[in-house]
């Protein structure tokens, strides 16, 4: 080794020293570093883990936040068109209540004025039949038997002549209803005759109901469906008109 100019005793020291500075090294800085390193890694590692989840429930977050404010929307748009539906519905039913309620009025009111025409009409049959009379005295210059006058009077405004609906003659009639119309209210014992020899002919079953119309003057006019039987004055005017004519 002398040879070679290496000094064994110096080399030994320096080998020693080497040795001695690496276990140092190795013990006390390049193993701390490494595990420095190791959980600086590591940290990383977690941060970029803790990211992802992060990121992912922030999707997550994200996707469900969306599905309730659709969900949320979808029941407010629920809520809303029920309660406009409701709101319609109760509109349309106080709409028909007061149009019921108007056509009730309406219909009691046109009834009791039918009902105070026709008492007006009724109180006014019997003055009628005493201006005929009248009249009849006037027209001859002497009095004539009042109760045959008046039963003149009677058969004229009631269509009846010798207790028989003169109209029914010679009349083969079917149906369900009848409608008898007179100039002038008909007496309970008119309605009566009356609606005994129509039923005869329409059968027991049937409806028959009575109105008042002036303007046909006197008789009867008998309706049963399509039907129509005149033996109104008016009619038979109407008839004389023509034939001068």
């Amino acid at each position: 080794m002398e040879a070679l100019g290496i000094n064994l005793g110096y080399l030994l020291v320096q080998i020693l020293n080497f040795a001695i500075m690496f276990i140092v090294l190795r013990a006390w800085v390049f193993k701390p570093i490494v595990e420095l390193l190791k959980r600086r890694r590591e940290a990383i590692a977690q941060g970029l883990e803790d990211a992802r989840v992060a990121a992912e429930a922030r999707a997550n977050a994200e996707q469900e936040a969306h599905g309730i404010l659709a969900k949320a929307q979808q029941d407010s748009a629920h809520v809303v068109r029920e309660a406009t539906e409701r709101a319609e519905k109760v509109a349309l039913e106080i709409r028909a209540a007061a149009e019921h309620e108007a056509e009730g009025i309406r219909e009691a009111a046109a009834a009791a004025t039918e009902h105070a025409r026709v008492q007006t009409l009724a109180e006014l049959r019997s003055q009628v039949a005493g201006l005929a009379i009248a009249a009849a005295h006037k027209l001859i210059g002497e009095a004539l038997d009042e109760k045959r006058q008046r039963s003149l009077v009677a058969e004229f405004f009631s269509g009846l002549k010798a207790g028989k609906v003169v109209v029914l003659e010679n009349q083969g009639l079917t149906g369900s209803t009848a409608q008898i119309t007179s100039a002038l209210p008909l007496t309970p014992e008119e309605q009566s005759t009356v609606r005994d020899q129509v039923m005869q002919q329409i059968g027991d079953g049937a409806t028959i109901s009575f109105r008042v119309d002036p303007r046909i003057l006197g008789g009867l006019v008998i309706r049963m469906g399509d039907k129509v039987l005149d033996g109104s004055v008016s009619a038979q005017l109407e008839s004389l008109r023509q034939s001068l004519h």
